[in-house]
């Protein structure tokens, strides 16, 4: 009786493999598929051509939108004044001093030169 069962479990199956077997097929990379008649070749190519023609233009719509967004930013980061003027004054600021600075040090330098004349002259 056992064996009876076990013979019959084997026996489905074994049918059951070899039903599956020919009904799922793997995908062999290596064999080759179906070859397109030239015509539809062509058709797919155009849809293909087509989808990549839309995809490139929907990236430059992006690009152009961020560009232009980029673009108001600074401008009205360039409308406000404020900043200019304050940079402007700053710098101003510093060539003002930088010029005192030199003044100051060409007046030294002139005193102590003056002085060594006077030394001199005095032996």
């Amino acid at each position: 009786m056992k064996y009876l069962l076990l013979g019959c479990c084997l026996v489905l199956a074994s049918t059951s493999m070899v039903f599956a077997s020919d009904t799922i097929t793997p995908i062999d990379p290596e064999k080759p598929r179906k070859k397109l008649s030239l015509e539809k070749q062509a058709q797919q190519g155009r849809i293909d051509s087509k989808k990549l023609a839309q995809s490139q233009l929907d990236k430059a719509r992006v690009a152009a939108q961020a560009t232009a967004e980029r673009e108001q930013d600074v401008l009205s980061r360039q409308e406000s004044g404020e900043w200019q003027n304050e940079q402007r004054e700053k710098a101003k600021t510093q060539f003002d001093d930088r010029a005192e600075r030199e003044n100051k040090y060409l007046k030294q330098a002139q005193e102590a030169a003056a002085k060594e004349k006077q030394i001199s002259e005095e032996k």
